[in-house]
Protein backbone atom coordinates (compact mmCIF):
# COMPACT_ATOMS: atom_id res chain seq x y z
CA UNK A 1 0.00 0.00 0.00
CA UNK A 2 1.44 3.45 -0.88
CA UNK A 3 2.68 5.29 2.20
CA UNK A 4 0.36 8.24 1.66
CA UNK A 5 -2.72 5.99 1.74
CA UNK A 6 -1.83 4.02 4.85
CA UNK A 7 -3.95 4.17 7.97
CA UNK A 8 -2.91 6.92 10.41
CA UNK A 9 -3.65 7.24 14.12
CA UNK A 10 -5.59 10.43 13.33
CA UNK A 11 -8.36 8.26 11.85
CA UNK A 12 -9.57 7.70 15.43
CA UNK A 13 -10.80 11.32 15.44
CA UNK A 14 -13.26 10.49 12.64
CA UNK A 15 -14.58 7.36 14.38
CA UNK A 16 -15.16 8.47 17.99
CA UNK A 17 -18.77 9.48 17.47
CA UNK A 18 -19.52 6.20 15.74
CA UNK A 19 -18.03 4.12 18.56
CA UNK A 20 -20.01 6.01 21.21
CA UNK A 21 -23.24 5.38 19.28
CA UNK A 22 -22.58 1.66 18.92
CA UNK A 23 -21.82 1.22 22.61
CA UNK A 24 -25.22 2.75 23.38
CA UNK A 25 -26.78 0.00 21.26
CA UNK A 26 -25.08 -2.60 23.47
CA UNK A 27 -26.59 -1.07 26.57
CA UNK A 28 -30.09 -1.45 25.12
CA UNK A 29 -29.86 -5.24 24.74
CA UNK A 30 -31.84 -7.42 27.18
CA UNK A 31 -29.89 -8.52 30.25
CA UNK A 32 -26.74 -6.80 29.00
CA UNK A 33 -24.94 -5.94 32.23
CA UNK A 34 -21.88 -4.32 30.66
CA UNK A 35 -20.06 -3.85 27.35
CA UNK A 36 -16.94 -2.12 26.07
CA UNK A 37 -15.28 -1.46 22.73
CA UNK A 38 -11.57 -0.90 22.10
CA UNK A 39 -10.60 0.49 18.70
CA UNK A 40 -6.91 0.97 18.02
CA UNK A 41 -4.41 1.98 15.35
CA UNK A 42 -0.71 1.06 15.32
CA UNK A 43 1.84 2.78 13.06
CA UNK A 44 5.28 1.14 13.04
CA UNK A 45 8.63 1.27 11.24
CA UNK A 46 11.50 -1.19 11.44
CA UNK A 47 14.94 -1.89 10.00
CA UNK A 48 17.67 -4.45 10.54
CA UNK A 49 21.17 -5.33 9.38
CA UNK A 50 23.81 -7.95 10.06
CA UNK A 51 27.59 -7.88 9.78
CA UNK A 52 27.57 -4.40 8.26
CA UNK A 53 25.10 -5.32 5.51
CA UNK A 54 21.53 -4.09 5.22
CA UNK A 55 18.93 -6.85 5.57
CA UNK A 56 15.53 -5.21 5.56
CA UNK A 57 13.28 -2.30 6.41
CA UNK A 58 9.61 -1.50 6.26
CA UNK A 59 6.67 0.34 7.69
CA UNK A 60 3.13 -0.72 8.35
CA UNK A 61 -0.10 0.33 9.98
CA UNK A 62 -2.98 -1.69 11.36
CA UNK A 63 -6.43 -1.04 12.77
CA UNK A 64 -8.40 -3.50 14.84
CA UNK A 65 -11.11 -3.62 17.48
CA UNK A 66 -12.16 -5.81 20.39
CA UNK A 67 -15.57 -6.06 22.04
CA UNK A 68 -16.53 -7.52 25.42
CA UNK A 69 -20.13 -8.04 26.49
CA UNK A 70 -21.32 -9.24 29.89
CA UNK A 71 -24.88 -10.53 29.61
CA UNK A 72 -27.41 -13.20 30.57
CA UNK A 73 -29.40 -14.10 33.67
CA UNK A 74 -26.29 -15.76 35.13
CA UNK A 75 -23.98 -13.18 33.62
CA UNK A 76 -21.12 -14.43 31.43
CA UNK A 77 -18.63 -12.95 28.98
CA UNK A 78 -18.87 -12.88 25.22
CA UNK A 79 -16.03 -11.60 23.01
CA UNK A 80 -15.55 -10.49 19.44
CA UNK A 81 -12.46 -9.06 17.77
CA UNK A 82 -11.34 -8.30 14.23
CA UNK A 83 -8.60 -6.65 12.20
CA UNK A 84 -9.77 -4.14 9.60
CA UNK A 85 -8.59 -2.79 6.29
CA UNK A 86 -8.43 0.84 5.24
CA UNK A 87 -11.56 0.49 3.07
CA UNK A 88 -13.53 -0.53 6.18
CA UNK A 89 -12.18 2.30 8.32
CA UNK A 90 -14.88 4.89 7.67
CA UNK A 91 -17.77 5.81 9.96
CA UNK A 92 -20.45 3.99 7.93
CA UNK A 93 -18.53 0.72 7.64
CA UNK A 94 -17.27 0.88 11.22
CA UNK A 95 -20.82 1.37 12.51
CA UNK A 96 -22.00 -1.71 10.65
CA UNK A 97 -19.03 -3.88 11.65
CA UNK A 98 -19.06 -2.84 15.32
CA UNK A 99 -22.82 -3.37 15.59
CA UNK A 100 -22.39 -6.86 14.14
CA UNK A 101 -19.57 -7.48 16.62
CA UNK A 102 -21.71 -6.32 19.55
CA UNK A 103 -24.52 -8.65 18.49
CA UNK A 104 -22.16 -11.63 18.12
CA UNK A 105 -20.47 -11.00 21.47
CA UNK A 106 -23.88 -10.56 23.10
CA UNK A 107 -25.17 -13.84 21.64
CA UNK A 108 -22.07 -15.64 22.87
CA UNK A 109 -22.46 -14.14 26.35
CA UNK A 110 -26.12 -15.17 26.58
CA UNK A 111 -25.27 -18.71 25.43
CA UNK A 112 -22.45 -18.97 27.97
CA UNK A 113 -24.71 -17.70 30.74
CA UNK A 114 -27.38 -20.25 29.80
CA UNK A 115 -24.92 -23.14 29.96
CA UNK A 116 -23.55 -21.94 33.29
CA UNK A 117 -27.06 -21.92 34.72
CA UNK A 118 -27.72 -25.41 33.33
CA UNK A 119 -24.64 -26.96 34.96
CA UNK A 120 -24.15 -24.76 38.02
CA UNK A 121 -25.00 -27.61 40.40
CA UNK A 122 -21.98 -29.55 39.13
CA UNK A 123 -19.28 -26.99 39.93
CA UNK A 124 -19.18 -24.21 42.54
CA UNK A 125 -16.94 -22.18 40.21
CA UNK A 126 -19.82 -21.72 37.76
CA UNK A 127 -21.07 -18.42 39.12
CA UNK A 128 -22.25 -15.15 37.64
CA UNK A 129 -19.48 -12.73 36.64
CA UNK A 130 -19.39 -9.56 38.73
CA UNK A 131 -17.21 -6.52 38.17
CA UNK A 132 -15.67 -4.39 40.89
CA UNK A 133 -16.90 -0.83 40.53
CA UNK A 134 -14.88 2.02 39.05
CA UNK A 135 -15.60 5.68 38.36
CA UNK A 136 -16.18 6.20 34.60
CA UNK A 137 -13.50 8.37 33.00
CA UNK A 138 -13.41 10.68 30.00
CA UNK A 139 -9.83 11.55 29.16
CA UNK A 140 -7.30 12.04 26.37
CA UNK A 141 -3.67 11.01 26.83
CA UNK A 142 -1.21 12.09 24.17
CA UNK A 143 1.96 10.24 23.22
CA UNK A 144 5.16 11.62 24.78
CA UNK A 145 8.26 12.05 22.62
CA UNK A 146 10.98 14.52 21.69
CA UNK A 147 11.36 13.09 18.18
CA UNK A 148 8.18 11.85 16.51
CA UNK A 149 8.70 8.24 15.38
CA UNK A 150 6.84 9.06 12.17
CA UNK A 151 9.42 11.71 11.27
CA UNK A 152 12.30 9.20 11.20
CA UNK A 153 13.04 7.96 7.69
CA UNK A 154 13.51 4.29 6.89
CA UNK A 155 16.76 5.25 5.18
CA UNK A 156 18.08 6.72 8.44
CA UNK A 157 16.99 3.66 10.42
CA UNK A 158 18.61 1.22 8.01
CA UNK A 159 21.81 3.25 7.86
CA UNK A 160 22.04 3.19 11.65
CA UNK A 161 21.61 -0.60 11.80
CA UNK A 162 24.12 -1.15 9.02
CA UNK A 163 26.78 1.05 10.61
CA UNK A 164 26.39 -0.37 14.11
CA UNK A 165 26.44 -4.00 12.95
CA UNK A 166 29.58 -3.25 10.94
CA UNK A 167 31.23 -1.45 13.84
CA UNK A 168 30.43 -4.40 16.11
CA UNK A 169 32.14 -6.83 13.73
CA UNK A 170 35.17 -4.57 13.83
CA UNK A 171 35.53 -4.66 17.63
CA UNK A 172 37.54 -7.90 17.48
CA UNK A 173 38.53 -10.61 15.03
CA UNK A 174 36.75 -12.99 17.41
CA UNK A 175 33.33 -11.45 16.66
CA UNK A 176 31.71 -13.98 14.33
CA UNK A 177 28.27 -12.44 13.90
CA UNK A 178 26.50 -9.16 14.65
CA UNK A 179 22.82 -8.32 14.18
CA UNK A 180 21.05 -5.04 14.93
CA UNK A 181 17.32 -4.38 14.78
CA UNK A 182 15.43 -1.13 15.45
CA UNK A 183 11.75 -0.24 15.52
CA UNK A 184 9.73 2.83 16.36
CA UNK A 185 6.08 3.77 16.20
CA UNK A 186 2.91 5.33 17.57
CA UNK A 187 -0.07 3.48 19.04
CA UNK A 188 -3.48 4.98 19.74
CA UNK A 189 -6.47 3.26 21.30
CA UNK A 190 -10.02 4.43 21.98
CA UNK A 191 -11.95 2.80 24.84
CA UNK A 192 -15.71 3.28 25.31
CA UNK A 193 -18.00 1.46 27.74
CA UNK A 194 -21.69 1.28 28.63
CA UNK A 195 -20.77 2.81 32.01
CA UNK A 196 -19.89 6.08 30.26
CA UNK A 197 -16.11 5.90 29.97
CA UNK A 198 -14.49 7.31 26.83
CA UNK A 199 -10.69 7.23 26.94
CA UNK A 200 -8.42 8.17 24.03
CA UNK A 201 -4.91 7.00 24.87
CA UNK A 202 -1.75 7.21 22.72
CA UNK A 203 1.86 6.25 23.29
CA UNK A 204 5.11 6.09 21.38
CA UNK A 205 7.52 3.18 21.48
CA UNK A 206 11.12 2.86 20.30
CA UNK A 207 13.39 -0.16 20.65
CA UNK A 208 16.82 -1.35 19.58
CA UNK A 209 18.18 -4.89 19.81
CA UNK A 210 21.75 -6.14 19.51
CA UNK A 211 22.82 -9.76 19.04
CA UNK A 212 26.49 -10.78 19.04
CA UNK A 213 28.34 -14.09 18.69
CA UNK A 214 32.04 -14.24 19.59
CA UNK A 215 34.36 -17.25 19.43
CA UNK A 216 38.05 -17.94 19.83
CA UNK A 217 39.61 -20.27 17.23
CA UNK A 218 38.67 -23.78 18.33
CA UNK A 219 36.74 -22.42 21.30
CA UNK A 220 33.10 -22.50 22.39
CA UNK A 221 30.95 -19.60 21.12
CA UNK A 222 29.64 -16.95 23.47
CA UNK A 223 26.29 -15.37 22.60
CA UNK A 224 24.83 -12.09 23.86
CA UNK A 225 21.59 -10.32 22.97
CA UNK A 226 20.07 -7.36 24.75
CA UNK A 227 17.61 -4.51 24.28
CA UNK A 228 17.32 -0.76 24.64
CA UNK A 229 13.81 0.66 24.63
CA UNK A 230 11.20 2.94 26.17
CA UNK A 231 7.72 4.37 25.63
CA UNK A 232 9.11 7.44 23.89
CA UNK A 233 10.33 8.60 20.48
CA UNK A 234 13.50 8.19 18.44
CA UNK A 235 15.49 9.96 21.18
CA UNK A 236 15.55 6.62 23.04
CA UNK A 237 18.24 5.31 20.68
CA UNK A 238 20.27 8.50 21.09
CA UNK A 239 20.72 7.97 24.82
CA UNK A 240 17.40 8.78 26.52
CA UNK A 241 17.07 5.32 28.08
CA UNK A 242 17.91 3.38 31.23
CA UNK A 243 21.52 2.86 30.09
CA UNK A 244 22.01 6.55 29.21
CA UNK A 245 23.83 5.33 26.11
CA UNK A 246 23.21 5.58 22.39
CA UNK A 247 22.41 2.31 20.64
CA UNK A 248 25.88 2.46 19.10
CA UNK A 249 27.63 2.74 22.47
CA UNK A 250 25.35 0.10 23.99
CA UNK A 251 26.16 -2.33 21.16
CA UNK A 252 29.90 -1.71 21.51
CA UNK A 253 29.76 -2.35 25.27
CA UNK A 254 27.84 -5.62 24.92
CA UNK A 255 30.26 -6.73 22.20
CA UNK A 256 33.37 -6.05 24.29
CA UNK A 257 31.80 -7.95 27.18
CA UNK A 258 31.02 -10.91 24.92
CA UNK A 259 34.56 -11.03 23.54
CA UNK A 260 35.95 -10.87 27.07
CA UNK A 261 33.83 -13.87 28.06
CA UNK A 262 35.37 -16.07 25.36
CA UNK A 263 38.57 -16.07 27.44
CA UNK A 264 36.84 -16.81 30.75
CA UNK A 265 36.54 -20.18 32.47
CA UNK A 266 33.18 -21.89 32.83
CA UNK A 267 31.50 -21.32 36.18
CA UNK A 268 31.64 -24.42 38.41
CA UNK A 269 28.25 -25.43 39.80
CA UNK A 270 27.81 -25.80 43.57
CA UNK A 271 25.77 -28.29 45.57
CA UNK A 272 25.24 -25.92 48.51
CA UNK A 273 24.05 -22.30 48.64
CA UNK A 274 26.68 -19.57 48.48
CA UNK A 275 26.52 -15.80 48.99
CA UNK A 276 25.39 -14.09 45.78
CA UNK A 277 25.11 -10.40 44.92
CA UNK A 278 22.73 -9.84 42.00
CA UNK A 279 22.87 -6.65 39.94
CA UNK A 280 19.78 -4.62 38.85
CA UNK A 281 19.75 -6.04 35.29
CA UNK A 282 19.70 -9.61 36.62
CA UNK A 283 17.03 -8.67 39.14
CA UNK A 284 14.80 -7.45 36.31
CA UNK A 285 14.25 -11.04 35.19
CA UNK A 286 14.26 -12.35 38.76
CA UNK A 287 11.40 -10.08 39.87
CA UNK A 288 9.58 -10.83 36.61
CA UNK A 289 9.62 -14.58 37.19
CA UNK A 290 9.31 -15.09 40.96
CA UNK A 291 7.23 -12.04 41.95
CA UNK A 292 5.54 -10.67 38.83
CA UNK A 293 3.91 -13.75 37.33
CA UNK A 294 2.82 -15.37 40.61
CA UNK A 295 1.13 -12.12 41.71
CA UNK A 296 -1.09 -11.93 38.62
CA UNK A 297 -4.59 -12.56 39.94
CA UNK A 298 -5.73 -14.75 37.05
CA UNK A 299 -2.77 -17.08 37.62
CA UNK A 300 -3.37 -17.06 41.39
CA UNK A 301 -7.03 -18.02 40.78
CA UNK A 302 -5.84 -20.94 38.60
CA UNK A 303 -7.20 -19.60 35.32
CA UNK A 304 -3.85 -20.40 33.67
CA UNK A 305 -3.32 -23.81 35.25
CA UNK A 306 -3.65 -25.91 32.09
CA UNK A 307 -1.20 -23.82 30.08
CA UNK A 308 1.13 -21.68 32.17
CA UNK A 309 0.76 -22.92 35.73
CA UNK A 310 -0.35 -21.71 39.13
CA UNK A 311 1.05 -19.59 41.97
CA UNK A 312 2.67 -20.79 45.18
CA UNK A 313 1.33 -17.63 46.79
CA UNK A 314 -2.35 -18.65 46.53
CA UNK A 315 -3.38 -22.30 46.73
CA UNK A 316 -7.00 -21.49 47.65
CA UNK A 317 -8.99 -18.97 49.68
CA UNK A 318 -8.16 -20.71 52.96
CA UNK A 319 -4.56 -21.65 52.15
CA UNK A 320 -2.53 -18.74 50.81
CA UNK A 321 0.28 -16.36 51.70
CA UNK A 322 -1.68 -13.09 51.86
CA UNK A 323 -0.67 -11.17 54.96
CA UNK A 324 2.19 -13.57 55.64
CA UNK A 325 5.93 -13.09 55.50
CA UNK A 326 7.39 -14.46 52.27
CA UNK A 327 10.54 -12.31 52.06
CA UNK A 328 13.07 -10.46 54.15
CA UNK A 329 11.72 -7.39 56.00
CA UNK A 330 14.24 -5.43 53.90
CA UNK A 331 12.37 -6.27 50.70
CA UNK A 332 9.44 -4.47 49.10
CA UNK A 333 8.16 -5.17 45.59
CA UNK A 334 5.50 -3.33 43.63
CA UNK A 335 3.97 -2.86 40.20
CA UNK A 336 3.46 0.72 39.02
CA UNK A 337 2.33 1.90 35.56
CA UNK A 338 2.88 5.55 36.49
CA UNK A 339 6.69 5.32 36.40
CA UNK A 340 8.69 5.42 33.16
CA UNK A 341 9.24 2.08 31.45
CA UNK A 342 7.68 -0.45 29.09
CA UNK A 343 4.81 -0.91 31.55
CA UNK A 344 3.81 2.77 31.58
CA UNK A 345 0.20 3.87 30.97
CA UNK A 346 -2.54 5.93 32.62
CA UNK A 347 -5.52 3.60 32.07
CA UNK A 348 -5.61 -0.12 31.49
CA UNK A 349 -7.74 -1.74 28.78
CA UNK A 350 -10.79 -1.91 31.04
CA UNK A 351 -10.68 1.85 31.52
CA UNK A 352 -9.44 1.50 35.09
CA UNK A 353 -6.82 4.04 36.21
CA UNK A 354 -3.49 2.29 36.69
CA UNK A 355 -2.10 2.54 40.19
CA UNK A 356 0.84 1.33 42.24
CA UNK A 357 0.17 -2.13 43.65
CA UNK A 358 2.24 -3.07 46.69
CA UNK A 359 2.81 -6.78 46.08
CA UNK A 360 5.30 -7.36 48.89
CA UNK A 361 5.67 -4.78 51.65
CA UNK A 362 8.58 -5.19 54.08
CA UNK A 363 8.52 -8.92 53.36
CA UNK A 364 4.74 -9.37 53.71
CA UNK A 365 2.58 -10.41 50.72
CA UNK A 366 -0.03 -7.65 50.34
CA UNK A 367 -1.86 -8.14 47.05
CA UNK A 368 -2.12 -9.10 43.41
CA UNK A 369 -2.31 -7.32 40.08
CA UNK A 370 -5.92 -7.65 38.97
CA UNK A 371 -8.76 -6.75 36.65
CA UNK A 372 -12.29 -5.82 37.65
CA UNK A 373 -13.64 -9.40 37.61
CA UNK A 374 -10.76 -10.79 39.68
CA UNK A 375 -10.87 -7.84 42.08
CA UNK A 376 -14.51 -8.71 42.79
CA UNK A 377 -13.65 -12.38 43.39
CA UNK A 378 -10.83 -11.49 45.79
CA UNK A 379 -12.73 -8.58 47.37
CA UNK A 380 -9.80 -6.29 46.54
CA UNK A 381 -9.98 -2.84 44.93
CA UNK A 382 -9.38 -2.91 41.15
CA UNK A 383 -5.88 -1.71 40.29
CA UNK A 384 -5.90 -1.41 36.49
CA UNK A 385 -3.64 -4.28 35.37
CA UNK A 386 -5.57 -5.59 32.34
CA UNK A 387 -3.85 -5.28 28.96
CA UNK A 388 -3.86 -6.86 25.51
CA UNK A 389 -1.19 -6.93 22.81
CA UNK A 390 -3.64 -5.42 20.31
CA UNK A 391 -7.31 -4.40 20.51
CA UNK A 392 -8.62 -7.58 18.86
CA UNK A 393 -7.12 -9.69 21.67
CA UNK A 394 -8.95 -10.18 24.99
CA UNK A 395 -7.37 -8.18 27.86
CA UNK A 396 -5.69 -10.28 30.55
CA UNK A 397 -3.77 -9.44 33.72
CA UNK A 398 -0.26 -8.28 32.83
CA UNK A 399 2.70 -6.87 34.70
CA UNK A 400 3.25 -3.13 34.35
CA UNK A 401 6.55 -1.82 35.73
CA UNK A 402 7.03 -4.60 38.27
CA UNK A 403 10.10 -4.09 40.44
CA UNK A 404 11.94 -4.61 43.68
CA UNK A 405 11.85 -1.29 45.57
CA UNK A 406 14.97 0.78 46.10
CA UNK A 407 16.99 0.37 49.28
CA UNK A 408 19.51 2.58 51.04
CA UNK A 409 22.79 0.70 50.76
CA UNK A 410 25.61 1.52 48.36
CA UNK A 411 26.15 -1.47 46.01
CA UNK A 412 29.92 -1.21 46.44
CA UNK A 413 29.40 -1.59 50.18
CA UNK A 414 27.17 -4.63 49.62
CA UNK A 415 30.03 -6.30 47.73
CA UNK A 416 32.72 -5.10 50.14
CA UNK A 417 30.99 -6.89 53.04
CA UNK A 418 31.28 -10.29 51.30
CA UNK A 419 34.27 -12.38 52.34
CA UNK A 420 33.57 -15.07 49.76
CA UNK A 421 30.78 -15.12 47.20
CA UNK A 422 29.76 -14.34 43.64
CA UNK A 423 28.56 -11.28 41.74
CA UNK A 424 25.79 -12.22 39.29
CA UNK A 425 25.65 -9.75 36.40
CA UNK A 426 22.86 -9.30 33.83
CA UNK A 427 20.14 -11.83 33.08
CA UNK A 428 19.92 -14.29 30.23
CA UNK A 429 17.49 -17.24 30.27
CA UNK A 430 14.96 -18.33 32.94
CA UNK A 431 13.66 -21.76 33.86
CA UNK A 432 10.80 -21.61 36.35
CA UNK A 433 8.72 -24.26 38.09
CA UNK A 434 4.99 -24.66 37.47
CA UNK A 435 3.90 -22.64 40.51
CA UNK A 436 6.96 -20.35 40.49
CA UNK A 437 8.13 -21.82 43.79
CA UNK A 438 11.69 -22.30 42.56
CA UNK A 439 13.81 -20.93 39.74
CA UNK A 440 16.95 -21.23 37.68
CA UNK A 441 18.15 -18.12 35.84
CA UNK A 442 21.36 -17.85 33.86
CA UNK A 443 23.54 -14.75 33.86
CA UNK A 444 25.55 -13.03 31.15
CA UNK A 445 28.59 -13.15 33.42
CA UNK A 446 29.58 -14.10 36.95
CA UNK A 447 32.47 -12.76 39.03
CA UNK A 448 34.08 -14.26 42.10
CA UNK A 449 34.06 -12.04 45.20
CA UNK A 450 37.03 -12.51 47.53
CA UNK A 451 37.57 -10.44 50.66
CA UNK A 452 35.16 -7.78 49.44
CA UNK A 453 36.70 -7.41 45.99
CA UNK A 454 35.53 -8.55 42.55
CA UNK A 455 38.13 -10.89 41.10
CA UNK A 456 37.84 -13.72 38.58
CA UNK A 457 35.36 -13.65 35.65
CA UNK A 458 33.35 -16.77 34.75
CA UNK A 459 31.07 -17.58 31.81
CA UNK A 460 27.87 -19.57 31.24
CA UNK A 461 26.67 -19.69 34.83
CA UNK A 462 23.71 -18.59 36.89
CA UNK A 463 21.84 -19.32 40.10
CA UNK A 464 19.07 -21.61 41.32
CA UNK A 465 17.04 -21.47 44.53
CA UNK A 466 13.70 -21.95 46.16
CA UNK A 467 11.86 -18.67 45.57
CA UNK A 468 10.83 -18.13 49.18
CA UNK A 469 14.26 -19.11 50.52
CA UNK A 470 15.97 -16.63 48.21
CA UNK A 471 13.58 -13.81 49.16
CA UNK A 472 13.81 -14.58 52.89
CA UNK A 473 17.63 -14.68 52.80
CA UNK A 474 18.03 -11.20 51.32
CA UNK A 475 20.18 -9.24 53.77
CA UNK A 476 21.10 -6.16 51.72
CA UNK A 477 19.18 -3.96 49.28
CA UNK A 478 21.03 -1.41 47.18
CA UNK A 479 20.21 2.19 46.31
CA UNK A 480 20.88 1.77 42.56
CA UNK A 481 17.28 1.19 41.39
CA UNK A 482 16.73 0.85 37.62
CA UNK A 483 13.85 -0.26 35.37
CA UNK A 484 14.79 -2.28 32.28
CA UNK A 485 12.81 -3.09 29.13
CA UNK A 486 11.51 -6.66 28.86
CA UNK A 487 10.15 -6.85 25.29
CA UNK A 488 8.87 -10.41 25.08
CA UNK A 489 6.72 -11.52 28.01
CA UNK A 490 4.41 -14.24 26.70
CA UNK A 491 1.08 -15.13 28.25
CA UNK A 492 -2.38 -16.33 27.27
CA UNK A 493 -4.10 -18.59 24.76
CA UNK A 494 -3.82 -17.48 22.02
CA UNK A 495 -0.36 -16.21 22.96
CA UNK A 496 0.00 -12.49 23.62
CA UNK A 497 3.52 -11.05 23.70
CA UNK A 498 3.69 -7.93 25.86
CA UNK A 499 6.38 -5.39 26.70
CA UNK A 500 6.78 -4.85 30.43
CA UNK A 501 9.20 -2.99 32.69
CA UNK A 502 11.14 -4.87 35.35
CA UNK A 503 14.02 -4.04 37.62
CA UNK A 504 15.16 -3.03 41.05
CA UNK A 505 18.42 -2.38 42.89
CA UNK A 506 21.35 -4.65 43.78
CA UNK A 507 20.42 -7.48 46.18
CA UNK A 508 22.41 -9.89 48.32
CA UNK A 509 21.13 -13.35 49.21
CA UNK A 510 21.97 -17.08 49.08
CA UNK A 511 21.65 -19.46 46.11
CA UNK A 512 23.33 -22.41 44.47
CA UNK A 513 25.44 -21.73 41.39
CA UNK A 514 24.52 -23.35 38.10
CA UNK A 515 27.19 -24.03 35.53
CA UNK A 516 29.56 -26.86 34.71
CA UNK A 517 30.05 -29.86 36.99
Amino acid sequence: MPIASRIKVEIIDTLKETVTKVIQHAGSLKNCKYADIRLGVHETKHANAEDGKAKGMGEDASISFGIRVLAGEMSAWGYYGQSLGKSESNPKSIHKILTLGINKAYARAVANASKKAEFKSLAPSLTAVNLAGIVPCNDTINAVFDEDPRSVSLKEMLALCTKISGDVRGVSKDVQYAYVDVQTGINRELFCSTEGSCIDQSYALTQGMVSVVAQKPGGIPEVCYDYVGDMRGWEVLKGKNVYKQSLSDFAALRTRETVELTEAEFLPATTEPVVVVTNPHFNALLVHEIVGHPTEADRALKLETAYAGRSWLFRDFQDNELGKQIASPLLTAYSDPSIQGYGHYKYDMEGTPGKRVNLIENGILRGFMNGREYAAILNHPPNGSMRATEPHYVPIVRMTNTVFANGNKNPEEIIAEVKEGYYIVNHRIPSISESRENFRISAQKVFKIENGKITKLFRQGGITADSKDFLMNINAVGNDFEVFPIPNCGKGQPMQVMRVGNGGPTLRSMARLTGHQ
